[in-house]
């Protein structure tokens, strides 16, 4: 697993699989969110079976899949969202991580600056410039 920290309550990675959810709880986490469409995996990694693997060691699975043709303010909301009233720390997924860097970066703008988004995805190894004009400005209540 490749799991890179944003915040101290959220980090981000790639696909992650069943057999991996024992780490997952091991590492502390205590939710998390899947931003992968089923449609994107092969059955195996489809969320109802991550659901199975993550609630068995105690872990809280949200899902909130979505792709760059779907990712919505309403989507972007109802992330940082399931981020707010997560219980403990969170990891969120997708493909690569990118969607959710993008996503949680998304819904920061407004509430942190620019140059923090970006310089807090960086160090995660996320690059989220191309959405500075975004970031500049509050583009969701």
């Amino acid at each position: 697993m490749d799991i890179r920290k944003l915040t101290p309550d959220l980090s981000v990675a790639p696909q992650i699989a069943p057999e991996d959810a024992a780490a997952i709880a091991a590492a502390g986490f205590r939710t998390v969110i899947c931003n992968r469409p089923d449609g994107e995996n092969p059955p195996e990694l489809h969320a109802a079976h991550l659901r199975t693997a993550l609630e068995a060691e105690g872990i809280t699975f949200l899902d909130l899949p979505f792709d760059g043709m779907t990712m919505t303010a309403e989507v972007i909301v109802k992330l940082r969202e399931m981020i707010a009233e997560a219980q403990g720390p969170t990891l969120a997924y997708c493909r690569t991580g990118t969607r959710c860097t993008n996503a949680w970066a998304l819904g920061q703008a407004g509430e942190m600056d620019a140059e923090t988004i970006i310089a807090t995805a960086r160090e995660a190894g996320y690059d989220v410039s191309g959405l500075a004009p975004y970031l500049s400005q509050k583009i969701i209540a």
